[in-house]
């Protein structure tokens, strides 16, 4: 069997605070393929982002602190890594584009510079032999006149071509896994929809993995093969995007597809909203976290966490205790 491109085994991240420590990833475990697609969806403060950069090591410690696990990428522990190795891998084998260009591009630098550093640092590109190539990169990702606009500063570009810039950067040393995390939340929705159709061509063009962090699960159906469905620093259900639709099996998961808009319903259905907030990570249960939301709540709920487990499909996986109830109930 070949080896997955990334393993993540039983990741723990905990953040210390004046009111506690915050329990923001627990026990998070799976594997992307090479070449393959990952949504990884949740409500916001559910550890989508906080996984992601536990990854590449970029949450700041302190107060973060990486508890326990092993990041396998390539079959190396990138949590165990000294700091100079790891340099070789963000960036030149893992790539990440964030929520918000403008945050994430230096505003006193160029765009042009900032593509060509990258070249500069994994490529070992001379100067021209790395302007010639940013200025292909974007291009590729669709920006007009771009040997032109190299020498623009970020503030020039508007917010769908500074997160266009933002992908040139992370596709700039052909990386085997890129990281959008959020990257189309700050733009309106026609430039969203360009953003996506980009990295699905790119993907599809240049082969590589891409993890796709979103609250959005109409993205994720377009886009994803897979998908993670988190809540309170869990994977709560996870599958193919086919059958986490189809043959939902967790009662959050049903709740966040109930409160997405349907063209196939009849006219004047109601969305459906999730009662309650989300747990206090200072203070998880001890059993399942979503317990005190859920319609299928049964005292032994309270109990334990329930593990990850098979719903008889090797690839559908769900942490619930009465995922069989629920199968019966939507049969």
């Amino acid at each position: 069997m070949d080896q997955p491109l990334l393993e993540i085994k039983n990741l723990r991240v905990t953040f210390h605070t004046d009111d506690g420590i915050v329990h923001a990833v627990n026990g998070v475990s799976y594997q992307l393929e090479p070449g393959e697609v990952l949504g990884v969806v949740g409500e916001s403060g559910c550890g989508k982002s906080v996984h992601a950069l536990s990854i590449m090591r970029l949450i700041p410690i302190p107060p973060g602190n990486i508890e326990s696990g092993e990041v396998l990428f390539h079959g190396k522990d990138l949590l165990k890594l000294r700091l100079e190795e790891l340099r070789h891998v963000r960036g030149g084998q893992i790539a990440m584009v964030f929520q918000d260009p403008m945050t994430s591009l230096n505003p006193t630098y160029t765009v042009g510079f900032q593509i060509m550093e990258a070249l500069m640092l994994h490529q070992n590109m001379d100067k021209n032999q790395a302007r010639e190539r940013a200025g292909e990169l974007l291009a590729m990702v669709g920006i007009p006149g771009a040997q032109q606009r190299l020498d623009d500063y970020p503030h020039q570009f508007s917010g769908g071509m500074r997160q266009r810039a933002m992908i040139a950067m992370g596709l700039s040393c052909a990386p085997d896994l890129l990281i959008a995390d959020e990257p189309t939340t700050a733009l309106d929705v026609t430039i969203q929809a360009q953003i996506v159709d980009l990295v699905k061509r790119l993907q599809q063009e240049l082969g590589m993995a891409v993890m796709w962090i979103t609250h959005d699960l109409g993205i994720v159906a377009e886009l994803a093969k897979k998908v993670n469905v988190m809540y309170a620093g869990y994977i709560i259900e996870r599958g193919n995007v086919r059958d986490i639709f189809k043959r939902t099996r967790h009662p959050y998961t049903i709740g966040l597809l109930g409160s997405l808009p349907r063209l196939d319903e009849a006219p004047g259905t109601k969305l459906v909203s999730i009662p309650g907030l989300p747990p206090d990570l200072v203070a998880l249960p001890v059993g399942c976290p979503f317990f005190v939301r859920c319609t299928y709540a049964q005292p032994e709920c309270q109990e334990a966490m329930p593990p990850l487990q098979n719903t008889g499909d090797p690839d559908h996986l769900v942490a619930c205790w009465r995922w069989e109830a629920i199968a019966g109930a939507s049969a």
